[in-house]
Formats: C-alpha cells, sequence, structure tokens
C-alpha cells in the first residue's frame, strides 16, 4: 500500500540527528495513523550517517535509503528524495531536527484545504533555535529575494514544506533552486501558502549555511529566477477547431 505521506531529508554528517528525528517522526505519525514513508538521501556524508540511516531501515521497512556516490549538494539530495517518494503528499525536511515533525499534521491540513504547496515559515519563531547573526542573515536575505524576485514568500530558506504529488512532476530543479521551489510551482499555476512552524535549537552537529549561504552564493539563481519569471510565456487560448470538428476538403490542382 502507498503511503499518505513521504518525508524527504537530505543528510549530511548527521549521524548522531538520524535515530532522534526517526522517533519524532514515528511519535507524531503512529498516533494520529497517518501511512508514512521516511526517505533517507546520504549526500556524501564523511560521518556514520550512511551506517545509522541502514541501521534504522533495518529495523522500520517505513525507511528508505538512498547514498550518493559524492557530497552533491542539498538540491541534489532533495530532487533524489522526491522522485523516490511514493507517497499522495510529499514532504521535505532538515535532518538537525530544528524542523519540528509536530508541525507535520498542520502540513496535511492546509493540503487537504486544498492548496498544491505547503511552506513553513519561521518569521515567529526564528529567534528560539538560532542566534542574532543567523536571524539577521535570514531576513535580509528573504528581503532582498523578495524584492528582486516579486515574491512575498516570507521565509524562503525554510525548507521545510509540503506539496501534492503532482507538483513534482512538473517540478525540474538546478543546482541551488531548492530555495525557489515555492516560486517554481507558482510559475506552473499551483497554489502556495504558508503555515507557521516550530524552529527548535540544534542539538547535534553543525549547521551547512552561514552569512555566506543566505546573502551571496544564492544571488545568482536568484537572478535566473527573476529571468524566467519575465520570460515566461503567458497566453489564453480564446477558441479551438480541430480537424474532426471542422473537415477541410483538399483540393487539387494540376500544373
Amino acid at each position: 500500500m502507498s503511503p499518505t505521506l513521504s518525508i524527504c531529508v537530505p543528510v549530511y554528517n548527521e549521524a548522531e540527528n538520524l535515530p532522534l528525528l526517526y522517533r519524532a517522526i514515528v511519535a507524531v505519525a503512529d498516533p494520529a495513523n497517518i501511512p508514512v514513508e521516511i526517505i533517507l538521501v546520504d549526500d556524501g556524508s564523511t560521518d556514520g550517517s550512511w551506517a545509522a540511516i541502514s541501521a534504522l531501515a533495518a529495523v522500520d521497512e517505513r525507511v528508505r535509503g538512498l547514498k550518493f556516490r559524492r557530497n552533491c549538494g542539498e538540491t541534489a539530495a532533495s530532487d533524489a528524495g522526491l522522485r523516490a517518494a511514493r507517497g499522495r503528499y510529499v514532504m521535505t525536511m532538515d535532518a538537525d531536527l530544528q524542523n519540528d515533525p509536530a508541525d507535520i499534521p498542520a502540513f496535511l491540513d492546509a493540503l487537504e484545504r486544498g492548496f498544491d504547496c505547503v511552506c513553513g515559515t519561521r518569521t515567529a519563531t526564528r529567534s528560539q533555535g538560532d542566534n542574532f547573526i543567523r536571524v539577521a542573515s535570514s531576513r535580509i536575505a528573504n528581503w532582498v529575494r523578495n524584492r528582486l524576485s516579486d515574491e512575498q514568500i516570507s521565509d524562503a530558506g525554510c525548507t521545510y514544506r509540503a506539496f501534492r504529488r503532482e507538483c513534482i512532476d512538473r517540478l525540474k530543479l538546478y543546482r541551488g533552486l531548492h530555495r525557489f521551489i515555492p516560486t517554481l510551482l507558482k510559475m506552473e499555476g499551483f497554489t502556495v501558502t504558508e503555515i507557521p512552524v516550530a524552529h527548535n535549537p540544534r542539538l547535534h552537529g553543525e549547521s551547512k549555511y552561514g552569512v555566506w549561504n543566505r546573502l551571496f552564493k544564492s544571488f545568482a539563481d536568484l537572478l535566473a529566477i527573476r529571468w524566467m519569471k519575465k520570460r515566461m510565456l503567458g497566453y489564453e487560448i480564446e477558441a479551438r477547431v480541430d480537424d474532426k470538428q471542422v473537415p477541410v476538403e483538399l483540393t487539387t490542382v494540376e500544373s
């Protein structure tokens, strides 16, 4: 039986967090009777992350693991997990437990209300899990992204998101574009909403993102998104005739 929800988690050197993440997800899914699968994508980790994934998969068939030959980045790991997902709904979540699995039912509720993509926003809780510099750099980055891309996504850096499965079939990602998935889906005609989510302090390991990533590294990607939006084809077909409705007589012209 296909699961209702596929949770795709990019993993890079998160061995200590993975058992905790698994238990936190199960503690939410099981009491709520949510059929779930957990897809853990090892993005070329150099610690014991793959061993931790294998151990979890050995005791629970709902856990699936993918291992990259080398580190390819969060966008690639997210894409691999999304393509492997079998659920009616698909979710992306960080492995560091700063995304709280307790918010999963709220994502599903928004999807059941008809939205195609539901994005988490940490604007009210960001300071609970990060220091001032990280909070400030994130807010500046969000302002710049929205300004240049003509968007109103309050927390584009939050990758805690859920989608209807049909969104994935229309999504084409390039390196770094996981930050702009809501915009890409809007461009395809899907509906996008935001819900507030918790933001917990990191327990183990180190953050993979800093000021450089938030403010500067994604700037070229932002310009690409801006270009794509401005160059989108926009037309409406007012009327249509086809060969079955309007027979066409063929005339032979002799020379």
